[in-house]
């Protein structure tokens, strides 16, 4: 059994991570004819191109928030007059670049990233669009999207992509936004805390919180995963909650800054 509490994860291991993430994503679109890229992904009215110029978008948005935070400062002003509309316009915009040099830009914007992201001074927080994060944390939360993101894309091309131990850092992010999903919805979040014990890919199990809390939610980690980056309904997972807090905790969990999303649907995407 791996004991993970909130223990923070190294560095360089996270930014291998996310590396291999968006190599994972980048071979699933390398070799796409240029047509392809108007695929319709589940994501309501984004194509493939809409998908990977939201992560170029947001990876861009995070290197300025690095090197420039009084103009990421004036561009979350600017973005939060139209807080459920500047992620999808900043996606579409993008998307209309030529495949390649959007493919290009990409590659180059999470390299980019990934070296500023190693340089970080300890103990730093980065500004960002919910509660300031380090360095390791915005890793995580760029792999999270990364992973999110790309299981969109994969769906679309109808691959199956096989679950990995990279999922560890995406159910972490996931347990840790915890309070934020509460309070994002101005409600109170639970005083205690829960107990969270997953499968890994592996067999193995991950787990976070006290044994011997009374709120606790148990089930596969890819489950768990797809339901905090809202791509999975709840009825369509083998997640099981146990005390009222945690069963409500499950039916509005995000790992992701900003405005609640509508998620999906009964039935509408299955890990």
């Amino acid at each position: 059994m791996v004991e993970l509490h909130n223990r923070a994860a190294d560095l360089q291991t996270l930014l291998d991570d996310l590396r291999a993430e968006g190599d994972a994503l980048d071979d699933l679109v390398a070799d796409l004819p240029a047509d392809r890229w108007a695929v319709a992904t589940p994501a309501k009215g984004w194509t493939i191109a809409h998908q990977i110029g939201h992560l170029l978008w947001t990876d861009r948005a995070a290197l300025t928030a690095i090197r420039d935070p009084e103009a990421f400062r004036a561009g979350v002003l600017e973005a939060f007059t139209d807080p459920l509309g500047f992620v999808d316009a900043g996606a579409a915009e993008l998307a209309q670049l030529p495949a390649a040099d959007l493919l290009a830009d990409w590659r180059a914007a999470r390299h980019e990233l990934a070296l500023a992201l190693a340089e970080v001074p300890q103990g730093t927080k980065i500004i960002w669009y919910g509660p300031p994060m380090s360095a390791a944390s915005m890793a995580t939360a760029r792999l999270m999207e990364t992973w999110a993101h790309g299981g969109d894309v994969a769906d679309a091309l109808g691959v199956v992509r096989a679950p990995t131990a990279r999922l560890r850092h995406i159910a972490h992010l996931g347990v840790r936004t915890r309070d934020f999903a509460y309070i994002i919805r101005d409600a109170t979040p639970p005083a205690e805390p829960f107990r969270v014990a997953l499968t890994a890919p592996d067999g193995s199990e991950w787990t976070w919180g006290p044994e011997d809390a009374q709120q606790s939610v148990t089930g596969p980690a890819l489950d768990f995963c797809s339901l905090v980056t809202q791509r999975v309904h709840r009825d369509d997972t083998a997640l099981v909650a146990t005390g009222s807090d945690a069963d409500e905790w499950l039916g509005f969990a995000q790992a992701f800054a900003g405005p609640p999303g509508p998620g999906r649907a009964p039935g509408e995407a299955v890990p």
